[in-house]
């Protein structure tokens, strides 16, 4: 699979970094969130570590999968919903927590049912922002981010090598 024309990799020190700087924002809020539900897959590792920083202890998982290629979003199918107790009143004081938010769709799924949670992610494009309260980095909508969990080491062409004749 080649990379897209427009390819941001992200290396576990990179990610490790941006996630506590969506960690610090998140601190910033003076809030204090009773739980985390993460949105798996991608949610996992930014859950881990802002649930270190902000010592939550409480981690939920929900299961939507949207990629089911990799490549392509597709419908959104539901694995695993959420525990109750956390969906009480809304989920205020939940703290709702993925990766990236692409076109927001998944956000959307569970935003309707924590609609008083509050949805941070490390990157966002701009078709997602409006669903997210916190995020730390946005990219084109049109950039494939490439999470260390998903690459080995491997040669990157350079930007400007499909630009010069």
């Amino acid at each position: 699979m080649s990379l897209p024309e427009k390819a941001f990799p992200v290396s576990w020190d990179q990610f490790h970094r941006d996630a506590r700087a969506l960690a610090w924002r998140l601190a910033g809020l003076q809030r204090d969130f009773r739980a985390i539900v993460c949105i798996t897959r991608g949610g996992l590792v930014p859950a881990a570590i802002i649930s270190r920083e902000l010592n939550i202890r409480l981690i939920e998982t929900v299961c939507i999968a949207s990629y089911h290629d990799y490549v392509n979003q597709g419908d959104m199918v539901m694995l695993k919903g959420i525990a109750e107790p956390l969906m009480a009143d809304g989920g205020e004081g939940v703290l709702v927590v993925d990766d990236l938010t692409d076109t927001g769709k998944t956000a959307k799924e569970v935003r309707a049912l924590l609609p008083k949670a509050h949805f941070a992610c490390v990157y966002a494009k701009p078709q997602g922002v409006p669903v997210i309260d916190t995020f730390v980095t946005e990219v084109s909508q049109d950039t494939w981010i490439y999470f260390p969990w998903d690459m080995g080491f491997t040669y990157q062409e350079p930007i400007a090598k499909g630009h010069m004749g």
